[in-house]
């Protein structure tokens, strides 16, 4: 169906890749558009990757090339990219995380607002949402808001200049600002309608007004566009998501066509029963009831346990005599649960029964920011030469060591082809740093060279601690996190020591650097694993696991107050 714009309403396993796809191939071979000017949009790489991959099958590589499929994030850079002097960017800009952008926000908040450093979080979600709602600044400024949102706006402002003059975006920026461009200049909107004939979009229910705004301005009049979507996969509004964006479909295209999808292909006939009786519970823009020719299929199996630690390790011995028994790979299981935390005690358990496991959708322990804090401060004490460590660790906690005491530090060991940590000691810097800040620098190198010789004679967890708290890092956390993410924090920096205190009981003979050693060892390892590692127990959250096949799988935590979780009952 090409003739107006289409809506494809499509059930879980229903086959919307498989329609995205084939779509393709006749746009191709029956309508003969050219392949660099088709684009298919979704909303993660796994999946865009997926659908590369079965275009490759369906068609010769050299044509499947050609077809544009990405993120929405990654057409946003595309377009920004090809039009950065538009935006008054250098072409080598910076794409700030959201670590880069907690980091700004923080140093704006600690030198304008003081007294709400502990809401770095707050304010950073607020402005995601305006730039999502395509709201500028100076919008902001027109409307009647309360003490929070005036400083939110002020803060967006300050901010947004921050990104300018570092030559840098945010992630939310990938959309926003070629939506600003499209909107408001109409040869930049001709031009890139012109380089996309057909749109095809991925997970319609998961966009936001920028990523709905986004897709009208790039079809145009032409309107020749495929929409795959369901409204009973929206799981997203917590970040922007807006399921509405069905029904809005409808009132701005006028000839729109809808097609439902309500055959599975996926799952047997009692999984779809369970489902079918949940999905009954949730009010509808479109009702359909998903059907299989499958089997009835195995019963679901329901194991009680009577902790949070015996249902680990009780998963754990049921998934292994499964794996033993039906001759299986780890590969075939899956551990899904609501809440990242949920993962935390099956990690510990599956690294002492040496199981190999992947995290998806989630933040590993070891990118987490306390813990990549006192790693570094643990690199800089076994290799000197690290200044990535070496500045992440410079004001943190804050030291009063300032942006110019360290671009002279820096240009004083460029001269000297030396680290920065070697480069302080020296007794010629002091000629080039005012002594108050000399001062403030040398006794943090004095200290830190102390702890240094301490740690590197350690044969145990004592002097480690001893370090902590001489550092007086958890009392930093305090005083700079959100009161609901202290105790996990602090819990996460108990996790580290154990760990710790684990490994030198383990390895008696090893000394501190061995032990940090291994620890940097398994992050790497941790960062270098393959996606689609067969030989893996997979663990991820129930949103991370959406429109992905299992063979196996184990539902973790269907408990109250955590699936629903207490935030959803909260929210009604």
């Amino acid at each position: 169906h090409i003739n107006t714009p289409l809506l494809v309403i499509a059930g879980a396993g229903s086959g919307k890749t498989k329609v995205i796809t084939e779509k393709i191939v006749y746009l191709l071979d029956n309508q003969c558009f050219p392949a660099s000017k088709i684009f298919a949009i979704t909303f993660t790489n796994k999946a865009a990757h997926e659908m590369r991959v079965r275009l490759r099958t369906l068609l010769a590589n050299k044509q499947a090339k050609k077809v544009t499929i990405s993120t929405f994030h990654s057409l946003g850079l595309m377009i920004l990219k090809r039009e950065h002097t538009f935006f008054n960017l250098n072409a080598r800009f910076s794409i700030f995380d959201e670590n880069d952008k907690k980091t700004i926000l923080q140093s704006l908040i600690e030198k304008l607002y003081p007294n709400f450093s502990d809401k770095v979080d707050l304010f950073g979600h607020q402005i995601a949402l305006w730039k999502n709602n395509l709201l500028s600044p100076n919008q902001l400024k027109e409307q009647i808001i309360d003490k929070n949102t005036q400083i939110s706006a002020h803060l967006y402002t300050e901010y947004v200049q921050t990104l300018k003059i570092y030559n840098a975006v945010d992630f939310d920026d990938l959309i926003y600002l070629p939506v600003l461009m499209l909107q408001n200049n109409a040869a930049k909107r001709e031009l890139w309608q012109n380089k996309i004939r057909y749109l095809l979009i991925d997970e319609y229910q998961d966009t936001n007004q920028a990523q709905y705004i986004l897709m009208k301005l790039l079809t145009g009049a032409r309107a020749a566009f495929t929409a795959v979507g369901d409204d009973d996969q929206s799981i997203y509004a917590w970040r922007g998501a807006q399921v509405e964006n069905l029904n809005q479909l409808q009132q701005d295209f006028a000839n729109l066509t809808i097609i439902k999808l309500e055959q599975n292909y996926r799952s047997t006939q009692l999984i779809l029963r369970a489902a079918n009786t949940l999905i009954l519970n949730n009010p509808h823009l479109y009702v359909k009831k998903l059907w299989s020719k499958l089997s009835l299929g195995e019963p679901i199996r329901i194991i009680s346990t009577d902790s949070e630690h015996d249902e680990v390790i009780k998963t754990i011995q049921d998934l292994e005599r499964k794996k033993i028994r039906q001759s299986l790979k780890y590969g075939d299981f899956t551990i899904l649960y609501r809440s990242n935390h949920q993962a935390r005690l099956f990690e510990q358990v599956l690294k002492e029964q040496n199981i190999p496991y992947q995290i998806s959708g989630h933040i590993s322990f070891f990118s987490r920011t306390e813990i990549k804090d006192l790693m570094a401060y643990f690199k800089i004490m076994i290799n000197p030469e690290d200044d990535a460590s070496f500045l992440r660790i410079i004001n943190t906690p804050k030291r009063s060591i300032g942006v110019a005491t360290l671009n002279k530090l820096s240009q004083y060991a460029k001269s000297r082809t030396k680290s920065l940590f070697n480069s302080a000691h020296e007794l010629a810097l002091k000629e080039k740093i005012a002594p108050k800040q000399y001062q403030n620098l040398n006794d943090f190198i004095s200290w830190l060279s102390n702890q240094k010789i301490i740690l590197n004679h350690a044969k145990d967890i004592t002097p480690i601690k001893q370090f902590i708290n001489e550092l007086n890092y958890e009392q930093w956390l305090k005083q700079n996190s959100q009161q609901k993410t202290i105790k996990n924090k602090l819990k996460l920096i108990q996790e580290l020591l154990q760990w710790l205190e684990k490994l030198f009981n383990k390895y008696p003979a090893k000394n501190f650097a061995d032990i940090i050693q291994h620890l940097c060892l398994l992050d790497i390892i941790d960062g270098q694993q393959d996606k689609t590692d067969s030989s893996q127990l997979q663990l991820m959250t129930l949103h991370a696991a959406k429109g992905l096949e299992f063979p196996h799988v184990y539902l973790v935590g269907m408990e109250e107050e955590i699936l629903p979780h207490q935030s959803s009952i909260d929210d009604k």
